[in-house]
């Protein structure tokens, strides 16, 4: 959105778009200390923890808040796995370009050595273990995820080199049950899932991005309860709806969105009336 239909409406940004600022993302009590947890337990002891849950029922949300809180941690190391569905060589490739180790292809054994002495040098100067996310964590290998276990554990699985965040749909719990993944979903110890919100829910994160984004009264108290009833419990849907409401004002540059724009923009056309006589007498 221009920056000239941003002022139309006194907004910073826009607030329906998923690049949003950190700031503008409301931060659920359960998400508040699943957070908190992370940053001080979580950091100093390792390991493995979960976000998981249906699309649009806030796992990037929770990712995002959850690095923004760590990147105020003092030492912190954070790394973020881009290419997840990637085989075993190049998750290898990608882990040394993440933590700074040059590695060789044809040496497995070199890399698996030198990154775990790169985390322990960390560790021992911090007292943090490095932090790695990973979203889309479904479409892991097999072999890497076992891979990605055993390569943070040492002393016969009594001493954690890393803290994984694995974030993933349903599938990834699903995948954690098969046979193959049991010793790893074992290993899990902290675990969030995101669920369909509630309408009050809705609303409260619609208030929040409104009122951070500059412009608390963009829309009615009425569209705003018509939006959230509509949105079926997903985050995703209700700011898709109201990222499409807000470009049909800039258009038609209306000073606030209101039902009517979303009558006009969401309704379900009414059949012409020759339609409707044929349909008559085929029912007759």
């Amino acid at each position: 959105m221009s920056q000239k239909l941003l002022a139309l409406y006194g907004l910073k940004y826009n607030p329906f778009t998923p690049d949003v600022p950190a700031e503008a993302l409301h931060m659920p009590a359960k998400l508040n200390n699943f957070c908190w947890r992370i940053e001080h337990s979580f950091l100093r002891e390792g390991g493995f923890a979960l976000v998981s849950g249906d699309p649009g029922t806030g796992k990037s949300v929770a990712l995002r808040l959850l690095a923004e809180k760590l990147k105020q941690v003092r030492d912190v190391q954070i790394g973020v796995i881009q290419h997840s569905s990637a085989r075993l060589s190049d998750f290898y490739r990608e882990l040394g370009d993440i933590f700074g180790v040059s590695l060789s292809v044809s040496n497995r054994w070199y890399g698996f050595k030198h990154l775990r002495e790169r985390w322990v040098q960390h560790m021992e100067s911090t007292l943090l273990r490095p932090v790695l996310f990973i979203d889309e964590a479904q479409e892991m290998p097999v072999c890497v995820l076992n891979e990605l276990r055993l390569l943070t554990s040492a002393q016969f699985d009594s001493h954690l080199l890393l803290s994984v965040i694995l974030a993933g749909d349903q599938r990834l719990n699903e995948k954690l049950r098969c046979d193959e993944l049991i010793p790893l979903g074992s290993r899990i110890r902290l675990r969030f899932n995101t669920e369909y919100a509630s309408t009050e829910q809705l609303m409260q994160s619609l208030q929040h991005l409104l009122a951070s984004s500059g412009n608390p009264r963009l829309m009615t108290p009425e569209l705003m309860h018509t939006l959230c009833d509509h949105a079926m419990g997903n985050y995703r849907a209700l700011c898709t709806m109201a990222g499409e409401l807000l470009a049909a004002a800039a258009q038609q540059e209306k000073a606030q969105l209101d039902e009517k724009l979303y009558l006009e923009c969401f309704a379900v056309p009414a059949p012409p009336r020759k339609q409707k006589q044929l349909a008559g007498g085929a029912h007759g």
